[in-house]
């Protein structure tokens, strides 16, 4: 009878719970979407490997670029500023140092690792598309860039940091704080404008942005589940991190006892 007892509570304890359940279902409708984003990306690198230059490409472009608004160039510039110099690899490493110094070691290590992996990733893709960037004849290059076209790298680029940051913001910080709102604000405002800058720019083709936004998307995805998966189990956690955590009621606690 025990023994029954015993082997009817194991089966309790292993069957998942209702948490467990939807964590599962959640996981697995966002690999769908990733495993979709990649089929996409791949049909749209070798059609564009094949065929250059789409007349819908010059056909986005110019319409975009016949509005010659001051404010809207201004604007397109300053998005693109970081990524075309070295704020943008400046910002990436202060980010990492500044989540070391505070104990946030996990988040330094994945604010450096994601944009280095995206780096590579968007050269390697690069290389084997090797498709030409927009040319003068065609559309008006306002902002001129060197190498290949497919996929744009600015847009990868801030995914993998912008992106990254929006999902601290949401993830490590609770409540409606000001800083909390700027930080995804700002995160959002990069990541969203950066495509359309691109364009305007006369750098990349639309096509190049979208490809961008497919692949630096499913990298961002599979990035903060496998950082939120070892966040769970206190990899790299500090004890002036744990500390933090239970004392600031801005800062959610792991684990998070269900919230993922």
């Amino acid at each position: 009878m025990q023994q029954t007892d015993r082997e009817e509570n194991g089966r309790e304890q292993a069957r998942p719970t209702a948490t467990q359940q939807h964590r599962r279902k959640v996981v697995g409708c966002l690999l769908r979407v990733y495993a979709l984003q990649l089929i996409l990306f791949g049909l749209l690198a070798w059609f564009v490997h094949v065929n250059p230059i789409l007349p819908l490409d010059v056909a986005i472009t110019r319409s975009f670029q016949q509005n010659s608004a001051p404010w809207l160039r201004i604007t397109m510039l300053v998005i693109s500023y970081p990524g075309s110099s070295l704020l943008l690899p400046v910002l990436v490493l202060l980010t990492a140092v500044f989540f070391w110094a505070v104990g946030a070691r996990l988040e330094a290590v994945f604010v450096g690792g994601l944009s280095t992996a995206s780096l590579l990733l968007n050269l390697l893709l690069k290389v084997q598309v090797s498709r030409p960037r927009p040319t003068a004849n065609l559309v008006h290059i306002i902002q001129a860039a060197m190498g290949y076209s497919f996929p744009s790298g600015h847009v990868m680029a801030y995914i993998a940091y912008w992106g990254l940051l929006f999902a601290f913001g949401v993830i490590l910080f609770k409540g409606w704080h000001w800083w909390r709102t700027a930080l995804l604000s700002t995160s959002a405002v990069f990541v969203t404008l950066i495509g359309p800058s691109r364009v305007y720019l006369g750098d990349h083709w639309a096509s190049d942005v979208l490809g961008a936004y497919l692949i630096g998307e499913v990298l961002l995805g599979l990035a903060v589940g496998f950082y939120l998966s070892l966040k769970e189990h206190g990899v790299l956690e500090t004890p002036e991190a744990l500390t933090r955590m239970k004392e600031q009621k801005a800062l959610r606690s792991f684990p998070t006892k269900g919230w993922f």
